[in-house]
């Protein structure tokens, strides 16, 4: 399977973007697809993921109420929105695939795309 992330930018507080993963390869709507984001210096962390057949979801606290995540499988595509960003959301954003949701709750998703970078102005 592989992954195209797009959508990152430059955009001011309190704005919003909507970032796209393509996915090409596989079986899309068979796979949890997900959001992770590495800020300068910080570990990678989960942001949001959406589950294969079905679509249920789950966020990291920092982001719920404010990022949505949402699939469109016959599109192969899983997108976030993002609103009401702040600074502290300044990072690459990665999409991944994962079979075991258990795999991504733990960070060793079966894929990973490449990353769109969002900076967040104050």
């Amino acid at each position: 399977v592989q992954l195209q992330a797009s959508g990152g930018g430059l955009v001011q507080a309190g704005g919003f973007l909507r970032l796209s993963c393509a996915a090409s390869g596989g079986t899309f709507s068979s796979y949890h697809m997900g959001w992770f984001r590495q800020a300068p210096g910080k570990e990678r962390e989960f942001v949001a993921r959406i589950s294969g057949y079905g679509g249920s979801t789950y966020y990291a606290d920092s982001v719920k109420g404010r990022f949505t995540i949402s699939r469109d499988d016959a599109k192969n595509t899983v997108y976030l929105q993002m609103n009401s960003l702040k600074p502290e959301d300044t990072a690459v954003y990665y999409c991944s695939a994962a079979k075991r949701l258990g795999s991504m709750s733990r960070g060793e998703s079966d894929y990973w795309g490449q990353g769109t970078l969002v900076t967040v102005s104050s």
